[in-house]
């Protein structure tokens, strides 16, 4: 199939923007708790009618400081209850949000608020504010920078003090559906970010036919969902929206070590991530298992927990001996997986990268399916996703209602509908390759089938063509490779060269662990086991693992596993955990070469 598309099962306001959602719950839901907020060590409920009072209060302060209709205002700062609370303010205020990532180093935030031209910014920190600072003289626009920590809340609603009810439902007024809601920066695994503008039309568009099509996973005053995920990231930022658009419960955790707690004190009916946080869930739990003795029960209840959900997406379903197995371990195994996950849910919706089938159906075979979907930040989040009653696994889903899906001549996967972004701040170069009427190229290669569920093979861009001519995309075996416990980062080499190659990281969570089991040095580290035969098979396996997805012309024939991370201090991943590619090559160039040595 060449193109997919559904009818729209929610239809954008022409005249409103998303200041109407909050005015809306604090008529229609005043006392249901909307969002949720850490005090004192504890969760406390905001209702709809509090959260629009915040809210009105932050925007008098915005407006009463100068900030103007169709202002940028800077946002940098971990997830947490007053990034949405100012994200609301300074729509209500009539102006632009634009999130910068609270990692980013001084010279990435001066390329952000200068080349949007914004002219106030609220930080979290003191290293936040710092930063600004340190490049303040580049920004001749920016007027005001508050601090969270630093009591900009509090600041704001001193100053808003004499701003009128009457000047605020007027500024929140103003916007409508094709105006600029925010400018997200794009991380920019080549050259510097670009800004993508999305209107209060992508969002509704998006976050509206979301909680339609997944209506169950979003009855207000029964569901709830916990963010962990940056709010920088336009993922990020659809899971403060939709929940809020219901309206459900909304919680944030700022840390995501802080997680594994979080969710057993929040319990949250849905989750949404990125497949490492699923990753690490599984390989925790089989991680303890082994270390308390019973790693071959895991095993088993794991393989029974995958062929369980296979045997569902089969006419005959579950035979009676597996429906039996499963009955046994779902009391010994898969119960305390659920509790893991906050004991409430039995949906998670996953973005981002490639979850893996065996993943994919290992979580739902404990009773916690995890929905698959796709998307970029020009597609304002999810482009496509997998229905809560239709689910197929492997797959990223059917379009968003309302969108179509095309697939190109040479394979790229094309977009069109109204939760697109407008273009590309101040690059009209950009906006004019990369939306070609009105169609989106996403530059990724996917293929469509019979009822229109996506499955995404690879990127035109990095795809390796071998010296025998080959084509090879990285994404299939390196994802699998990743899957395994030990393995932090994997990126795929071998463009011009004999065959296919890789570079490993490894996980310094798992590999004490797995050190300790197999007789190492106490605090052995990947630089201290270099060579070591042990850690080598236990790659190996991994490898052979991502392997088995592939042709034997595609295969990774040899490996180097290296002493140091791909991490964003380092300069080799981008805020949401792509690799740069190209800085990986030209920094690892020689162990590159080392791997094609005879």
């Amino acid at each position: 199939m060449r193109e997919f598309s559904l009818p729209a099962l929610y239809e954008v306001p022409a005249d409103g923007n998303l200041t109407d959602i909050v005015r809306r719950n604090a008529a229609q839901h005043p006392d249901v708790a909307v969002i949720a907020r850490k005090v004192g060590g504890a969760w406390q409920d905001v209702t709809a009618t509090a959260f629009l009072a915040e809210v009105h209060a932050a925007a008098k302060g915005l407006i009463a400081s100068g900030v103007q209709p169709g202002d940028r205002v800077g946002l940098m700062s971990r997830t947490r209850y007053e990034w949405t609370l100012l994200d609301f303010a300074i729509w209500s205020a009539g102006a632009v949000t634009v999130p910068v990532y609270e990692t980013s180093s001084p010279e990435q935030i001066q390329w952000i608020l200068s080349d949007s031209g914004a002219t106030a910014c609220v930080v979290e920190l003191d290293t936040h504010s710092a930063a600004v600072e340190s490049v303040r003289e580049q920004l001749p626009a920016l007027k005001h920078v508050w601090q969270i920590e630093g009591g900009a809340i509090e600041e704001l609603g001193r100053a808003g003090k004499d701003i009128s009810d009457a000047a605020v439902d007027e500024r929140s007024s103003l916007a409508k559906a094709d105006d600029p809601a925010t400018i997200v920066y794009t991380s920019g695994t080549t050259g510097r970010p670009k800004g993508c503008v999305l209107t209060h039309r992508s969002f509704f568009a998006e976050c509206g036919n979301i909680v339609e099509r997944l209506r169950p996973l979003f009855r207000t005053g029964e569901c709830s969902v916990l963010l962990f995920l940056p709010l920088a990231h336009v993922f990020g930022r659809l899971v403060q929206i939709a929940p809020m658009m219901a309206p459900i419960k909304l919680g944030m955790v700022p840390d995501i070590k802080q997680l594994t707690d979080e969710l057993a004190s929040f319990r949250p009916t849905l989750i949404l991530g990125v497949p490492r946080v699923f990753e690490k869930v599984y390989n925790s739990a089989r991680a303890k298992a082994q270390a308390d003795g019973k790693g071959k029960i895991f095993d088993k209840a794991a393989d029974t927990a995958i062929a369980y959900s296979r045997a569902l997406d089969t006419p005959a379903g579950p035979s009676l001996g597996l429906k039996i197995k499963y009955k046994t371990f779902d009391k010994l195994v898969y119960s305390k997986l659920r509790a893991v996950l906050g004991g409430r849910g039995e949906y998670a919706i996953s973005g981002g990268a490639p979850l893996g089938e065996r993943l994919g159906h290992f979580f739902r075979g404990i009773g916690f399916t995890v929905l698959e979907g796709y998307g970029l930040t020009e597609s304002c989040a999810a482009t496509a996703f997998n229905p809560w009653d239709r689910t197929k696994i492997g797959t990223v889903g059917q379009p968003l209602p309302g969108s179509v899906i095309r697939i190109a001549d040479d394979g790229e996967v094309l977009l069109h509908g109204e939760h697109l972004f407008k273009g590309y701040w101040n690059n009209e170069a950009a906006t004019a390759e990369a939306l070609t009427d009105g169609w989106f190229h996403t530059g990724d290669i996917g293929t469509l089938d019979e009822d229109g569920y996506l499955r995404i093979t690879g990127r035109k861009k990095e795809i390796i063509v071998t010296a025998g001519g080959k084509n090879v995309a990285p994404a299939v075996i390196e994802d699998r490779i990743r899957a395994h416990a030990l393995v932090a980062e994997c990126m795929v080499v071998g463009d011009g060269r004999p065959f296919v190659g890789a570079l490993v990281t490894i996980d310094e969570e798992f590999l004490g662990r797995w050190a300790e089991e197999h007789g190492k040095p106490a605090g052995s580290t990947a630089a201290s086991l270099a060579g070591d035969a042990d850690l080598n098979a236990a790659i190996q396996a991994a490898v052979d693992d991502g392997n088995a997805a592939v042709s034997k012309a595609e295969s990774v024939r040899k490996f180097r596993i290296l002493s140091s991370q791909f991490t964003e201090e380092t300069g080799h991943l981008t805020p949401s955990l792509k690799l740069k590619r190209n800085v990986v090559a030209k920094d690892f160039a020689g162990e590159i070469e080392a791997i094609y040595a005879k």
